[in-house]
């Protein structure tokens, strides 16, 4: 799968011949007016449909000329200026059809036709309403002059039935070709223009598809344009800065185009007290994006009324019930963490109440990892009188905490097991002493490493205090 920014077959058998396109000098391959200005438009709206695969043309080709009987038989687009062959069947075919393109074409008037008609066989066709058949080019008058009728191969019948698009307008035709005289029966040039048509069938569902393929890139776009937006209201567009602490965060979205239910937020309290969360809500879309954005806002408020951990969870259960109760849609829920810090002399006390959540991962400043896991902690929002757990623990001179949602910890290795908490905390161990930001380079690597296995958005909170040697008197700085 494509992964969004850190927030920061083959064919067996013989491959068909590449159509040919040859300009032809002088004047156009058809007489210029103003009616010929739609058809050159249709030709132009699907010339760029002609050559995406050659093999259904070929095959039209190849069925003409066994219909008649004929050495050579051609699928052929005509310009303003060039006859483009897209298919072509006998090997001489290419050739003669090339050396009629590149002539200087003849114009004549004829008494049958009320527009002049080029000395040209093929772009002759598109004057044409339906299949018609020329029995001796030698006794025609604008092809006798024909390199491919005097000259080699000695094109004496040809036949064809014009392509020609829903709208009317003719874009070029199937051509058979014989080099002796004959007559064309009213059941092979039916037959012909079915093959025309089945011509115009395909490249109308090339046309379809291209644009269907444009639409959805247009769409996805805007999608993507639109979940980063969202995204960016679900989270703070940066992280205060906290005295003596340094703070950074980032989001790993999984889909560019789908707005996922992972959230973070670093904000003062009372006194010098500050207030941290991480959770995940259940879903993706925009029913996640107002879950998240109902649950941020409410972990806040109920902070600034009892910043108890505890009592901040089960303020935010009440909130989800009673978004639920008497619904009929499932109960909203979500995993979440929430602590407190308060500064302690060179460190921080830290309290962290959970609901469901991943424990914290301590690194201390000897490398040592260990989890920060009150026992318990049920989900927020789907149960009768669930239990948040509470435990309090320091963050020392050296010290750093990550938080993490489960995208990170579900997230497959190599071997197909889950990276699960143990791979984690090695992981973590064996960078050794760390500070936030570090903690989120780290995490960055092994989220990269892991590529295709991680299948959850992740979203990361990294806290550290930095060590005795430094001031402490530094301020932090967050990045989402």
């Amino acid at each position: 799968m494509t992964r969004a920014p850190w927030g920061r077959a083959p064919v067996t058998g013989e491959e068909p011949e590449v159509s040919t396109v040859e300009e032809a000098p002088g004047r156009p391959a058809v007489a210029d007016s103003d009616e010929e200005a739609p058809r050159l438009e249709a030709v132009r709206r699907y010339a760029a449909l002609e050559t995406a695969s050659g093999g259904a043309f070929d095959r039209v080709a190849a069925l003409a000329a066994r219909i008649f009987q004929a050495p050579f038989a051609t699928v052929t687009i005509v310009g303003d200026d060039l006859v483009r062959v897209i298919a072509a069947h006998g090997p001489p075919a290419r050739r003669a059809i090339a050396e009629v393109s590149i002539m200087e074409p003849v114009i004549v008037e004829s008494p049958t036709v009320e527009a002049p008609i080029v000395g040209t066989l093929c772009a002759a066709a598109v004057r044409h309403d339906g299949p018609h058949a020329v029995s001796d080019a030698r006794l025609h008058p604008g092809a006798a002059g024909d390199p491919a009728v005097r000259g080699e191969p000695g094109i004496r019948f040809h036949a064809a039935a014009p392509i020609v698009t829903p709208d009317g307008e003719p874009l070029g035709s199937v051509n058979v070709m014989d080099t002796r005289p004959r007559e064309a029966g009213e059941e092979e040039l039916a037959c012909l223009r079915d093959l025309a048509d089945l011509v115009m069938d395909e490249l109308q569902v090339r046309l379809v598809t291209q644009r269907t393929v444009e639409i959805e890139r247009q769409l996805r776009a805007g999608a993507e344009r639109l979940a980063r937006t969202l995204q960016r209201t679900l989270l703070p567009p940066a992280l205060p800065r906290v005295p003596g602490l340094r703070a950074a965060a980032a989001y790993h979205p999984v889909s560019a185009d789908e707005v996922g239910g992972d959230f973070y937020d670093l904000f003062p309290l009372d006194g010098d007290r500050w207030g941290f969360f991480l959770g995940d809500v259940c879903g993706k879309g925009a029913g996640a994006a107002s879950l998240t954005s109902l649950v941020r806002y409410t972990l806040r408020a109920a902070a600034v009324y009892d910043a108890d951990p505890h009592a901040v969870l089960a303020n935010l259960d009440a909130v989800l019930q009673q978004e639920h109760a008497g619904g009929d849609i499932p109960a909203p829920y979500c995993t979440a963490v929430f602590g407190v810090l308060q500064p302690d002399g060179d460190g921080f006390g830290v309290t962290l109440a959970t609901g469901g959540h991943p424990p914290a991962l301590a690194v201390r400043a000897d490398g040592v990892v260990e989890p920060i896991h009150p026992a318990g902690g049920q989900l927020i929002g789907i149960l009768r009188n669930p239990h948040f757990a509470q435990v309090g623990a320091r963050l020392n001179a050296g010290d750093a905490l990550l938080l993490y949602t489960d995208g990170l910890t579900e997230a497959r290795t190599e071997t197909g097991s889950m990276l699960d908490e143990d791979g984690l905390t090695a992981c973590l161990a064996a960078a050794g002493p760390t500070s936030a930001d570090a903690l989120l380079d780290t995490v960055h690597d092994l989220i990269t490493a892991l590529g295709e296995g991680v299948s959850d958005d992740t979203a990361v909170l990294a806290l550290s205090v930095p060590p005795a040697t430094r001031s402490s008197s530094s301020g932090s700085q967050g990045a989402a």
